[in-house]
C-alpha cells in the first residue's frame, strides 16, 4: 500500500480526527466560497438595476416599487423600504422632529444590513485560512513521533523504515496548506467584490 490509503490504515485515531478535520474545514470553506459567489453576483446584477429603477420612477411612490421589483432580496430593497419609511414620516404620519438625522440613521443602518449580508461567511474563511496550516502541521509532528516511536519498538533503523512513515506524515502539512490557500484568497476577493 503507498500514498493516502497507507497513511489512512497505519494511522492512529488522533491522525484520523486530524485529517476529518481539514477535511470539514475544506468543505465548509468551498460551501462558502460558492454560496457567496452566488450572492455577490447576483447583487451585482441586480443592485445597479434596482438603483436606475429608482432614480427613473416619476413619484417617490413608484420609485419605491420600482426599486423592489428589480432587486426584491438586496441593497436597492433595503434601500427602497427606508425610502418608504420616510415617505410617511414627510407625510406626518410619525411626527418625527428631526427628520434630517433620522434619514442618515435609517440609510446608515440599511447599508449597514446589507453589509452584514454581503460580508457573511468571512469570518469562517479567515478562520480557516488561518488555522488549517497549524492543524496540518500538528498532524505532521504527530505522525512523525508516531513513526518514530513504531520505529523505536521495532527497534530496526534504516532509511527504508524512516523514509515511508515520515514522508507520509508530511501529508498532512500539504494537507493543511491546500485547505488555507483556497480559503485565504477566496477571502480577499470575496471580500473585495463586497465591498465594491
Amino acid at each position: 500500500m503507498n500514498g493516502l490509503t497507507a497513511f489512512w490504515s497505519e494511522g492512529d485515531v488522533l491522525s484520523h480526527v486530524v485529517a476529518l478535520l481539514l477535511l470539514g474545514m475544506s468543505v465548509a470553506s468551498w460551501f462558502v466560497i460558492l454560496w457567496k459567489l452566488a450572492l455577490l453576483g447576483a447583487a451585482r446584477r441586480r443592485v445597479p438595476r434596482g438603483i436606475a429603477a429608482f432614480w427613473a420612477a416619476p413619484v417617490r411612490a413608484d420609485a419605491v416599487r420600482a426599486a423592489l421589483e428589480a432587486d426584491p432580496q438586496g441593497l436597492a430593497a433595503d434601500m427602497a423600504e427606508t425610502v418608504a419609511t420616510l415617505s410617511r414620516v414627510d407625510a406626518g404620519e410619525t411626527g418625527w422632529q428631526h427628520y434630517p438625522d433620522r434619514v442618515r440613521r435609517e440609510l446608515r443602518q440599511a447599508l449597514g444590513a446589507s453589509s452584514r449580508q454581503l460580508h457573511a461567511g468571512h469570518v469562517l474563511l479567515a478562520s480557516v485560512g488561518s488555522t488549517a496550516p497549524f492543524v496540518g502541521l500538528f498532524g505532521t509532528v504527530w505522525g512523525i513521533y508516531h513513526a518514530l516511536t513504531t520505529i523505536a519498538a521495532t527497534q530496526q533503523v534504516g532509511i527504508d523504515k524512516v523514509a515511508g512513515p515520515v514522508g507520509e506524515s508530511l501529508i498532512m502539512t500539504a494537507a493543511g496548506l491546500a485547505v488555507a490557500i483556497p480559503a485565504v484568497l477566496a477571502y480577499n476577493a470575496l471580500g473585495k467584490r463586497a465591498r465594491a
